[in-house]
């Protein structure tokens, strides 16, 4: 296991291109100098122990240094003590709507990305409790297996999209099926399912299903992410507007936000219906929540010391530094010497 301290230090090797660049330039500018004041044979005669193979040399030493000395920066760490953690938490489970719908624009920026801002700031204020995301449009699938790795569970949450699920639809009652197979303790005190959806259903038979989930101890909060008066549907091409989604007669199709459904969903599992308009006020709300539940502990792994690793890509760097000022641009005897080109040979049909 490894982690990086300070990763913003890894934007130092943006300078990498910038010194590659330069080097170029001044190549450039010396070989335009060069012809205009003297021939190449000329040249060769006066410095020839030029060498044209070690500018670019000591262009790559340097890239090479600094690469090593951002990545001592960033201070990698590796785990090297794995113990059993005993942790106290609630199990929460977020089934996230990814139906064309949720691209309706009727809130910022839109339903979707709105849905994963909530989602995000939720995480972002748990500690001890492990988190679990389903996915589902006209079917349901599971994204991220219930677990305490956050950071996993916010960089798969950030590529969900609505192009992973082919069939149309939205099918609820799928994503709170598939969400009891997330709780796998019989004897855990809080089941939490967040639903995060504009509330359209195409399958029906919600009442049942939410009636087993209630009888599992599952208890659901949908989050209504979308307005009652809805908005259309924009179908994009690489980032551009190519038209707004319409239905078998032509007619452009509006997408209003069901809270109807979501409010039934939340009554029969004994939940909380949350408006997902403001999402501040949302995250405080689940804060709150969670904050009056009782907490399971459950045993998991983790690393709990880590040791440094900068010096090794510090010394590197140095190292690389200290060959650069003492690389000269001028040839390596001893190379010369080997003769590995037959460049005596050339040398002496160019003298004569």
């Amino acid at each position: 296991m490894y982690q990086f301290e300070h990763p913003f230090y890894f934007y130092l090797l943006l300078s990498i291109p910038v010194v590659i660049f330069l080097s170029i330039l001044v190549w450039l500018w010396k070989k335009n100098v060069q012809k205009r004041f003297i021939d190449k044979p000329f040249l060769n005669s006066l410095s020839p122990n030029r060498s044209t193979f070690k500018p670019a040399l000591k262009t790559v030493v340097l890239c090479l240094a600094f690469a090593l000395l951002s990545i001592a920066l960033a201070n990698p760490k590796i785990g090297t003590k794995l113990e059993t953690v005993k942790r106290e938490g609630v199990d929460i489970v977020f089934a996230l709507d990814v139906s064309k719908s949720m691209l309706a624009e009727d809130i910022a920026p839109n339903r979707l990305d709105k849905s994963k801002q909530i989602i995000t700031q939720i995480i972002n204020t748990l500690t001890g409790d492990r988190v679990g995301i389903i996915g589902y449009a006209g079917s349901a699938f599971p994204q991220v297996p219930i677990t305490t790795d956050f950071s996993a569970v916010r960089l798969f949450l950030s590529g969900m999209n609505t192009d992973m699920v082919s069939s149309e639809g939205t099918a609820i009652v799928e994503a709170i099926r598939l969400s009891k197979s997330y709780f796998d303790d019989t004897n855990q005190k809080n089941k939490i399912l967040f639903l995060v959806s504009d509330g359209e259903d195409h399958e029906g038979n919600i009442s049942e299903i939410a009636k087993e989930a209630a009888s599992e101890g599952i208890r659901i909060y949908p989050i209504g992410v979308g307005t009652r008066e809805g908005g259309p549907i924009p179908i994009r091409r690489n980032g551009i507007l190519q038209h707004y989604l319409r239905d078998r007669n032509n007619e452009q199709v509006i997408s209003r936000l069901g809270e109807e459904t979501l409010k039934q969903i939340a009554d029969i599992t004994k939940g909380e219906y949350l408006d997902g308009a403001n999402t501040q006020a949302v995250v405080d709300r689940v804060k709150s929540i969670l904050g009056g539940m009782d907490k399971d502990e459950f045993e998991t792994l983790e690393f709990t010391d880590f040791e440094d690793q900068f010096q090794w890509f510090l010394g590197g760097a140095l190292f690389l530094l200290v060959i650069d000022v003492f690389l000269l641009e001028r040839k390596t005897a001893w190379i010369e010497r080997l003769n590995l080109f037959n460049e005596r040979r050339r040398k002496r049909k160019n003298n004569f």
